[in-house]
């Protein structure tokens, strides 16, 4: 079992007594006099109290990125209805591309936006009792360690919001009484409220860890990489080209500390537990069970969701990844009368929960892009054989313009990535289906740190050395085409397909192409989105999301100003 478990939180046990036989009720008897009153100054008494409350933020952020429960604001968060994912026909109702129905009052913004406080308040909460006086170190290291994940993870619900939402209010203190006068911050101040964060603890995170799963200095240099980038992108839009510029070397030099630094490197050739098999490629091998941590000897991997399979059988329901389920096709819908079942040999049990466009399954590979690892079969698997025997492509592969004929079955059939399904499933003899993987996941991978980097280079006016990192990637897919300073265009279209092609199931979508500012979200959806209605529906430009109109009612006291549009 692996070394760092997650927990769901902290149970109180509340003793019921029933009292019979009272003829009269003495004025003591409802004095209460407890013999225990817990606050938030004396919840914690040892520092492994502390680390647990810690290591719960990791189970909160473990289920946000994996959503082993299937909520439906979770896959909006990791990109339903960008340019990148969709619904498929069966779930039209969860849409989200239909801006008749998209709102402030839409429920998603709201559960969104709060579970980044919440995030933000178990944070709160570790770095205050950390400081409380009773509470006994191992050593300073290891106080200065707890701080730093806690100050971390504030910082990344910070960046977070400030790329969905903008400027929000920024909390630091635990809160003992209801308040309902925050105000905003704007959004470069709060880039920069979680770049001051993360500057103050980069030097207190390790540089590698025994123990996977667990922070390391190149997640803080990355997020930073990424949060000057952000504020960058955001003070030219405010007519500060200086300081634009200032951040987007400052993007720069933190991608080279990671980049650069001897701690990663991308994999070049085959590793890991299935590296002797034939049929696969180091791309394919990123994504195989005791392959993903850096422990794992994978030196593009900076931080990871830990998932434990004896951990699921035991006690945690949660460690899993749904994604063959949730993420997977379902030919037995989509082409009945030559595709059933489900096995491995169609991706698994899938439900299809969201779908990838076609620009993400099929246009990013048109033409000279075709030729790329990324693309191969093993890697995303296009050869679906029938296994209907009375189909005519029993045992072959069935064609795709079969498989796609009817704009309804083209929602339900789709290339198959390893990334969501593998030929070796954990726990069948166990009685498990094909709906779960159970290897580790990627939070960030070092990859997306050469596109942030990438980014802030064309933004700095360096298109040349943005095209140079970009062919860092296609270089390790031997991809036959390597691109040039001329295919850098303005709206960062190049960037853009170069993130779908490696980040495909990673990325945040939304948090890309809100943070890129302009039109370039609204642009790309109603360009790509795989429905008609983001077209006929999104009649107005934006780079934010609404603040939910819940939190604005709730903060009587002051008025909280509406985004741009909404």
């Amino acid at each position: 079992m692996k070394t760092l478990k997650y927990i769901s939180g902290i149970c109180s046990c509340i003793l019921l007594i029933n009292i019979a036989g009272c003829k009269k009720i003495d004025d003591k008897f409802l004095q209460t006099t407890p013999e225990t009153f817990y606050t938030v100054d004396n919840i914690f008494t040892t520092s492994s109290q502390i680390d647990q409350a810690v290591i719960a933020i990791y189970s909160q952020l473990r289920d946000i990125w994996a959503n082993p429960t299937e909520q439906n604001w979770t896959f909006v968060f990791r990109g339903n209805g960008t340019d990148m994912f969709d619904v498929p026909s069966i779930r039209r109702g969860n849409t989200f591309n239909n801006y008749g129905l998209i709102n402030p009052n839409n429920g998603n913004f709201n559960s969104i936006y709060g579970v980044w406080y919440q995030v933000i308040a178990k944070a709160n909460l570790a770095i205050y009792s950390a400081e409380q006086p009773g509470i006994s170190w191992a050593s300073a290291a290891d106080k200065a360690y707890t701080i730093a994940q806690a100050r971390f993870f504030r910082a990344f619900a910070y960046r977070n919001l400030a790329e969905l939402f903008g400027g929000v209010p920024v909390v630091t203190d635990v809160a003992k009484v209801a308040r309902y006068d925050y105000t905003r911050s704007t959004r470069a101040e709060t880039y920069q409220y979680a770049i001051d964060e993360l500057l103050a603890i980069e030097n207190d995170l390790p540089e590698v860890t025994a123990q996977g799963g667990r922070l390391v200095r190149g997640a803080a240099q990355h997020n930073l990489c990424e949060l000057y980038l952000a504020l960058g992108i955001q003070l030219q839009a405010d007519g500060d080209g200086s300081g634009a510029s200032a951040a987007f070397t400052q993007s720069i030099a933190y991608g080279n500390k990671v980049i650069d630094g001897g701690v990663y490197s991308l994999m070049s050739s085959r590793y890991g537990a299935r590296k002797a098999e034939p049929q696969g490629n180091v791309y394919w091998d990123l994504f195989q069970e005791n392959n993903v941590n850096y422990q794992d000897g994978n030196l593009e991997c900076i931080w990871a969701i830990q998932i434990d399979y004896a951990a699921y059988r035991a006690e945690d329901p949660r460690s899993k990844l749904p994604y063959s389920r949730t993420y997977g096709p379902v030919f037995r819908d989509g082409s009945p009368g030559n595709i059933t079942g489900t096995g491995a040999d169609v991706g698994g049990r899938g439900i299809a929960q969201i779908i990838p466009t076609m620009y993400a399954r099929d246009s990013i590979y048109n033409g000279a892009f075709a030729d790329d690892m990324r693309n191969s079969d093993i890697v995303f698997r296009r050869n679906i054989l029938g296994n209907v025997a009375s189909s005519p492509y029993y045992q072959q592969p069935v064609p795709w313009p079969v498989l796609y004929d009817t704009k309804d079955h083209q929602s339900l059939n789709y290339p198959i990535s390893c990334k969501i399904a593998t030929d070796q499933y954990t726990g069948i003899a166990d009685g498990e289906n094909l709906s779960n993987l159970f290897r580790d996941d990627y939070f960030i991978r070092l990859p997306e740190t050469i596109l942030l980097r990438a980014e802030a280079k064309q933004r700095n006016g360096d298109k040349a050395g943005a095209a140079g990192d970009i062919n860092l990637l296609r270089t390790r897919a031997n991809c036959g085409y390597l691109v040039t300073a001329a295919d850098m265009d303005d709206q960062y279209n190049m960037i853009l397909d170069e993130r779908a092609r490696e980040l495909v199931y990673e990325e945040c979508r939304w948090n890309t192409l809100l943070r890129m500012g302009g039109t370039i979200a609204a642009d790309r959806i109603r360009k790509y989105a795989f429905w008609p209605e983001a077209a006929a529906t999104l009649t107005f430009n934006y780079n934010l999301w609404p603040i939910p109109q819940l939190v604005i009612d709730a903060n009587k006291d002051v008025k909280l100003d509406q985004n741009p549009g909404w």
